[in-house]
């Protein structure tokens, strides 16, 4: 790949892309791409000749493919900026392909349950953002009066918990309380996007160094009886609900049959839980904790085939960060660690790699990390080389292979379950608004709901 000087045809294109493979709704083809004023304006056959101010000529091992979109990622500013931050978070993101994030409403101090919270979040990501981030509203006991302001000012939607969240000031709802939510939300027909978990199947996490104490602390049923709750709500009330990180594939079947009966219900899930097996975790490994937990290889199994018919809609990170004490990393001891898993920069490579083994298209894996989470938040002008929506874009080498070294992440603490995992594909270049992303030149926009 090379830039070179270009000239005007008098079509006013900024920047004409270039390329043997262009991911597109049609596949992956030789295409020339234009844009104009941070959009994409013209997508047409290779050989077409567009000009404009610049040229990028894509090399013939890369793929351009559309940025991808991540709803499910805990910055965690203000209040907990050590654990990762605006900065950190959407460097990362930008070094994976990532060029729109929607933050969660909580580990930041305040969570983001009121519009004021909301503006400062805001006002601490504005200067910060390398790429374009949004923001889901929160839903907890008493902010009942916060959802519609939080709605209005452009929030995409609301994150509640059926259990304990992690952090006291952003406590779960109980059923009730939760389908409250829904039936107030069915009101201006908002998101509510459930931690579904049942905090009554769920036991005390053993101390101690065993993976195999952890797991059987928060076993399926836990997660079972929480989306049978969730689909039981949205069923009464209409609303619309979504499955964060789904974990059990045992819930599959209750989401399948919820879809075919009309319910207004979609679910997600995560690389940790598609490339990562129970049995290959070892005793002491506090990188791999995570709420719900990683499983066994059957399970593992079953959520790519939920992915492959549709029950499942997309792929997200959850990227959960902490500082290395809180993992309790020289200890190794399941009962003290912080529950979640840093992975925000690799989970392209981690999909890419798992899903080629099983002959899965790359245009699939972009479908499942790009178009389906931006339409999950309604984000119209993402998730496609599209004319007409933002000319975000990601130059991916699918066969050049990487070693994951932590410390060369852009992770603000270098924790991951992934170190020395060997991962092919590469994110060379990553283009927000037509324009290469600089981290020294903060570009990223603040996104709200309806609009930029």
């Amino acid at each position: 790949m090379h830039d070179a000087a270009g000239y005007n045809d008098g079509a006013g294109y900024d920047l004409v892309i270039r390329g043997s493979a262009v991911l597109t709704p049609g596949g992956i083809g030789p295409a020339e791409v234009g844009v104009r004023d941070g959009s994409i304006a013209a997508v047409v056959p290779l050989g077409t000749g567009l000009a404009g101010e610049r040229l990028l000529e894509l090399a013939g091992e890369e793929v351009l493919l559309p940025g991808l979109v991540d709803t499910h990622v805990h910055v965690n500013e203000p209040g907990r900026t050590e654990w990762e931050g605006f900065a950190s978070a959407t460097r990362a993101a930008a070094a994976g392909g990532i060029t729109t994030l929607v933050d969660m409403p909580l580990n930041s101090i305040p969570p983001t349950v009121t519009v004021d919270a909301l503006e400062t979040k805001r006002a601490c990501a504005e200067p910060q953002a390398a790429v374009d981030v949004g923001f889901w509203g929160g839903a907890v006991p008493g902010n009942a009066a916060d959802l519609r302001p939080l709605h209005d000012a452009g929030v995409f939607g609301f994150k509640c918990f059926l259990v304990h969240s992690g952090v006291d000031e952003f406590p779960h709802l109980e059923p009730a309380e939760m389908e409250a939510v829904l039936a107030e939300l069915k009101t201006f027909d908002a998101l509510l996007i459930v931690h579904a978990e049942d905090p009554g199947k769920i036991q005390p996490t053993p101390a101690g160094s065993r993976y195999a104490g952890f797991l059987a602390s928060r076993p399926p049923e836990a997660e079972n009886t929480a989306v049978g709750r969730v689909i039981d709500a949205a069923r009464r009330t209409g609303a619309r609900a979504h499955i964060l990180h789904l974990s059990s594939a045992e819930a599959l079947p209750l989401i399948r049959a919820a879809k075919d009966d009309g319910v207004r219900l979609t679910a997600e899930t995560c690389p940790h839980y598609l490339t990562l097996t129970a049995e290959e975790i070892p005793d002491g490994a506090t990188a791999f904790k995570c709420c719900p937990p990683i499983r066994g290889e059957a399970n593992r199994e079953q959520l790519w085939a939920g992915l492959a018919d549709g029950t499942i809609d997309c792929i997200v990170s959850d990227h959960s960060p902490s500082t290395s004490d809180l993992k309790d990393l020289v200890r190794g001891d399941f009962g003290v660690a912080w529950g979640g898993v840093s992975s925000l920069q690799l989970g392209l490579a981690l999909i890419w790699t798992e899903g080629r083994s099983r002959g899965i298209p790359l245009e699939r894996v972009l479908h499942w990390m790009s178009a389906a989470p931006a339409a999950l938040a309604g984000l119209d002008r993402k998730g496609g080389i599209v004319p007409g929506k933002d000319a975000d874009f990601a130059v991916f080498a699918p066969e050049e292979t990487f070693t994951v070294d932590p410390p060369a992440l852009q992770h603000r603490n270098p924790v991951t379950p992934y170190a020395g995992k060997r991962l092919t594909g590469v994110v060379r270049r990553t283009l927000l608004a037509g324009v290469d992303v600089d981290p020294a030149v903060p570009a990223g926009r603040l996104l709200h709901r309806g609009g930029a």
